[in-house]
């Protein structure tokens, strides 16, 4: 029988002696997934990894850790990430649009989250001022300046990768709001669009916005339901993940009605726990369970308090139940009904 290597158990070790060495800070889970990923880079030079892989691993961490920590100083502060064309003139009724829009979320005490660039991502910057804005730059040949109001602040970010500023775009924001744009845009709206109908991110509100007597979402809306919803490639329900603005008021209000009465989410073990921000009645309990007992996999809806295993936001209600990991789409329309069991408000 041939002997088991104990290498594995042996950079274990190392790897959590160097974090005691090197550091006193993080919980005891953190200190554990720190040494998982000093084990795991060692682990690459044994497989064979070439430099270019190495580099693009490199910096993509580094990139990552940059990035939180300028974001770490803004916990608490909702965000809204702005997604459009760097090509659109300042003169352009989309600019106007998206200026308006990211002024009026500031008013709520908002911060804007968008590219470093011109156009929408200028705008966007414009209307917060660059006090409450971030710049998420990627660096390309042909642009290589940031604009002139988020330039020098120690909240822009340089990215080498789109990918690791797309996670920051979404892992940050507690909304989307989409201008008109190129490949780029469709990119970001797309992504944002999958990783909720799949889960894999926040459940957060996806707005479309573009100035007045604007075509470019009534053509683009044509095309989902005739090319995507009449095949069936998604869901009828899936379109609750999208609210289509008619003005940048209808858009900054559409995102503060989804937390009117909902806060956020989290999976304690197979139980979807929904925070909100006041209690609801026996009736009101029983008006989600009837309509929605097909996200429930077994057991009822119900309100409880902080569970156990919680350890945030602990003063607020609570709606528990077995969900099967599925659905997003309905669970966005569960929050927009339960949102309208509470009373309409000017306030985040």
């Amino acid at each position: 029988m041939a002997r088991k290597s104990n290498k594995p158990d042996a950079c274990r070790i190392e790897a959590e002696g160097l974090i005691d060495r090197l550091s006193e800070g993080g919980s005891e889970l953190d200190r554990r997934l720190a040494a998982d990923m000093i084990r795991t880079a060692v682990g690459l030079l044994d497989d064979g990894c070439d430099t270019g892989q190495m580099k693009m691993m490199t910096n993509a961490l580094r990139e990552m850790r940059s990035s939180w920590r300028v974001f770490a100083d803004y916990r608490g502060t909702r965000k809204v990430s702005i997604y459009g064309s760097a090509r659109t003139p300042e003169d352009h009724p989309d600019y106007q649009a998206a200026r308006e829009f990211s002024r009026l979320m500031a008013t709520r005490s908002w911060m804007a989250i968008t590219g470093a660039g011109d156009g929408i991502m200028k705008a966007g910057h414009e209307g917060p001022t660059r006090d409450a804005s971030f710049g998420l730059r990627i660096r390309l040949p042909f642009e290589t300046a940031a604009n002139e109001v988020i330039e020098g602040d120690p909240k822009l970010i340089s990215f080498r990768y789109f990918f690791t500023r797309k996670v920051m775009f979404m892992a940050h924001a507690d909304a989307v709001a989409v201008f008109p744009g190129g490949f780029g845009t469709q990119d970001e709206l797309f992504e944002a669009l999958t990783l909720i109908q799949t889960g894999k991110s926040n459940l957060i509100p996806i707005v479309l916005m573009e100035g007045a007597d604007g075509v470019y979402w009534e053509h683009w809306e044509n095309y989902i339901e005739k090319s995507l919803g009449d095949n069936g490639w998604i869901s009828p329900e899936d379109f609750s993940l999208i609210h289509r603005a008619k003005t940048p008021e209808d858009g900054c209000r559409h995102i503060l009605d989804f937390y009117r009465g909902y806060h956020s989410k989290r999976y304690v073990g197979d139980h979807l726990v929904i925070r909100l921000r006041g209690g609801l009645d026996d009736s009101q309990l029983d008006e989600l369970n009837t309509e929605f007992s097909d996200l429930v996999k077994s057991g009822r809806i119900e309100q409880v308090k902080a569970l156990s295993e919680e350890t945030d936001h602990l003063e607020l209600p609570r709606l528990s139940f077995h969900h099967h990991r599925r659905g997003w789409a309905r669970v966005r329309q569960m929050i927009d009904r339960i949102n309208g069991m509470f009373p309409e408000s000017d306030s985040e």
